[in-house]
């Protein structure tokens, strides 16, 4: 797959559209093709609607699930062509009649599920979060997916206390990175910082780890062991899946919680329910998104503790690479090849 995206990332692709009513046309990547390299447009502006707002994109977060979806892979799939993005940050253009919440000028993050890879992005308002006065549109823009994820698994689904002793999978990652940031920073936890080579392992330190390792040296059971003894670690937030997944369960200490947030690995465990009883390990999932739709008062106030957190300086968002909208298939590239570390952003101006 890689390859693939590689033989065809130097290509550059322009298609224009006609130029349907007012306004000016926009450039927005899009998904033409399931599994081939998202093409760069010029489209043509809609009206907003009255519950909807037209933002002008400075930045845009790529995340796996992009990726995904441009597979057909994710859980939600969206008919061709769509434009993939699902968190943004920009400045409000327009508002619709029946918006209050926000007005022209105001900064924003923008959670749209898909949209957000575009010079523009019209979004519904209770789907915009504004950006306090010391966050940065940057930093912004990294926040909403993994810090949202990383308080959600470590608050909300594992309880992290202060004092103990958190293990996180693809430590280097966006999320690995937010998971460490809360853990240390927020909740006064101690963090192990799991991943695949020496050069992550040191940003993960680097970031607040007390501890890492590097677990394609050998198992990370063992080498967790030697960390904290026999007693385990009490948090494990997993992003990898498959036998990361299975050393870190057994890297539990008694009652102590293991969180699936995705497979990056590519394979998907099956979970020993004998461990489970054992010890009293409580296994659990994180399907952070569903809670926008499920529970969203509680989505809401987890997404403005990030922005608040941020604003007190608290957290520190780690963006590692910034690309242009016309290089998108070039960071997608250095995702799905798991040479990026922290966030990878898209700079739309």
């Amino acid at each position: 797959m890689a390859a693939a995206w590689g033989r065809c990332v130097s290509r550059a692709w322009l298609c224009r559209t006609a130029w349907q009513g007012c306004g000016r046309n926009y450039r927005a990547a899009l998904c033409t093709e399931l599994k081939r390299p998202l093409v760069i447009e010029e489209v043509s502006p809609r009206p907003v609607q009255p519950h909807e707002v037209r933002v002008n994109v400075h930045f845009c977060g790529i995340n796996f699930a992009d990726i995904l979806a441009c597979r057909g892979q994710y859980q939600e799939r969206r008919q061709l062509p769509f434009t993939p993005g699902m968190e943004f940050s920009g400045m409000v253009l327009e508002t619709g009649t029946d918006v209050s919440v926000v007005k022209e000028g105001d900064r924003v993050i923008g959670l749209p599920g898909f949209g957000g890879m575009a010079e523009e992005c019209i979004i519904d308002h209770k789907n915009l979060w504004q950006i306090p006065e010391k966050v940065s549109l940057r930093e912004a823009a990294a926040l909403p997916v993994s810090y949202g994820t990383a308080i959600f698994a470590l608050e909300h689904r594992a309880c992290t206390q202060p004092g103990e002793t958190v293990l996180v999978t693809a430590a280097a990652g966006a999320t690995g990175l937010a998971v460490i940031d809360v853990a240390t920073n927020i909740l006064q936890a101690k963090v192990i910082a799991a991943a695949g080579s020496d050069e992550k392992c040191q940003l993960a330190m680097q970031r607040g780890a007390q501890s890492s390792v590097n677990y394609s040296r050998g198992s990370l059971k063992e080498a967790v062991g030697k960390l904290v003894g026999a007693g385990g670690v009490n948090v494990v937030i997993d992003m990898v899946g498959g036998d990361v997944f299975l050393e870190a369960l057994r890297s539990l200490a008694y009652e102590g919680r293991i969180v699936v947030v995705g497979f990056t690995g590519g394979t998907i465990a099956s979970v020993p329910a004998n461990l489970l009883l054992l010890k009293n390990i409580t296994a659990m999932g994180l399907y952070w998104s569903r809670y926008r739709h499920q529970n969203f008062p509680i989505f809401s106030r987890r997404l403005s503790s990030a922005l608040q957190y941020c604003q007190e300086g608290h957290i520190q968002p780690y963006i590692g690479e910034v690309f242009k909208l016309e290089e998108v298939n070039d960071a997608f590239l250095r995702v799905t090849q798991r040479k990026s570390t922290g966030k990878v952003l898209l700079s739309l101006k």
